[in-house]
């Protein structure tokens, strides 16, 4: 007998908990990579799905852990966070986005990474019934944590001819009526869209309209390109009164396995945060926030990393193009998000993880598939790489891989 067929919480599945036979599009691939190992080991797989920074966090940040870890004054719990953090954040963001009059103390905390930021956030808002509006394809912690909470989520597809943006006067009135919270998150994860002064006002002007709370995912809003300059919702008018902004170090800074991030905004909703924070951890370690410090001082560690991906996706999206697809360069994050082949040779496609399965298995790239709002196959710059030269040479090698299989569009 199983002990614990009746014990597990019914938002996890219940009695059928663990039953569930379903094999998930990232399994998927990391089967089909070892597949291709297996089968081709002297060829390398050149990995662009990768959704996160391929280098370690600059020597100054690095250096600057090094020497607080020791220091006895940082080996207590930060709760809530240290004040020099906040007072770095509040700086950076009024240096890089232009947002002004932020009380570091009132208007925001640190979160250990976004992820459980985005996690605690339906907790302040959510109540049974209460409905999440959420684009996608997307980051689904925020409404993952909805359902957990007995609330319901109503997915706005993110689609081509609408610009990747949200089709807010799509939603159904009775939809509206029971909706609490709006998640967006620009520049976006996996289209690479960047959002607009006007978009945001839109945003604004519908979550005055319908009492709706605006959660905006910034987690790669200074990771932009050529002429589109990092903008925070923050820095519009009235987005103050009717949300946040969740920011992270991991992708301007490579910070990824640090953990460390801050909220944003509104100072009730903020407030409410770090209720639940205070309830749920005892603070990232204080070294570390010190270390996040000195990051947000030093934003001339995201402009050269900014700079590495522009030139990279330059190569990318001349590649695509000459093998088929139609790739345009996003003006922000590290994603390239172009429309899946339909086959390749007499194989045809039913949907993008069919394709990028192929891909894996028959020239060894992985891509990460999106079947959400169409079929989309997503291309990251952080393949692992050393300088222009070995940069151009893996996309030559990409190009000349994917050329032998006589991709259909």
């Amino acid at each position: 007998m199983d002990f614990f067929l009746d014990k597990i919480a019914e938002r996890l599945g219940g009695k059928q908990f663990g039953k569930d036979t379903q094999i998930y599009k990232f399994e998927r691939i990391k089967r089909a990579k070892q597949e291709a190992r297996k089968n081709y080991p002297d060829i390398p797989l050149i990995d662009m799905g990768v959704g996160e920074p391929d280098k370690p966090a600059d020597s100054g940040v690095v250096q600057m852990l090094v020497s607080e870890a020791g220091k006895a004054e940082n080996r207590w719990y930060s709760d809530n966070g240290i004040p020099q953090f906040q007072e770095a954040a509040a700086e950076y963001l009024k240096e890089v986005y232009g947002v002004e009059g932020l009380n570091p103390y009132e208007n925001i905390i640190h979160g250990i990474g976004s992820k459980p930021v985005l996690a605690m956030l339906p907790l302040c808002l959510i109540n049974p019934g209460d409905i999440t509006l959420s684009t996608i394809p997307g980051y689904p912690v925020t409404a993952t944590y909805t359902k957990y909470l007995g609330g319901e989520v109503y997915n706005l597809p993110l689609i081509e001819s609408n610009s990747f943006f949200p089709d807010l006067k799509s939603i159904p009135l009775d939809v509206i009526k029971r909706a609490k919270i709006l998640y967006i998150n620009y520049p976006n994860n996996p289209t690479g869209q960047t959002a607009t002064i006007e978009f945001f006002k839109d945003v604004i002007e519908f979550a005055y309209k319908n009492n709706v709370v605006v959660v905006h995912d910034a987690a790669y809003a200074a990771v932009t390109f050529d002429d589109y300059k990092p903008l925070s919702f923050l820095s519009v008018e009235g987005a103050m009164e009717v949300g946040i902004e969740v920011h992270s170090l991991s992708k301007a800074f490579n910070m990824t396995g640090w953990r460390l991030a801050f909220v944003a905004g509104n100072p009730k909703l903020v407030k409410a945060y770090g209720t639940i924070k205070d309830n749920t951890d005892s603070g990232q370690f204080m070294a570390i926030q010190k270390a996040g410090v000195y990051a947000l001082k030093n934003t001339n560690i995201t402009k050269e990393i900014c700079e590495k991906y522009s030139r990279r996706f330059n190569l990318l999206v001349s590649a695509l193009n000459e093998i088929g697809f139609n790739a345009k360069k996003p003006k922000g994050t590290f994603y390239c998000y172009v429309k899946s082949p339909k086959g390749a040779g007499n194989t045809s496609f039913e949907n993008a993880e069919q394709a990028s399965e192929y891909l894996i298995k028959n020239a060894l790239i992985s891509t990460v598939p999106w079947d959400d709002a169409g079929s989309y196959l997503r291309f990251s710059v952080t393949f692992e790489a050393n300088g222009y030269e070995e940069e151009k040479k893996i996309i030559d090698d990409l190009k000349k891989r994917m050329l032998k299989l006589n991709l259909r569009f």
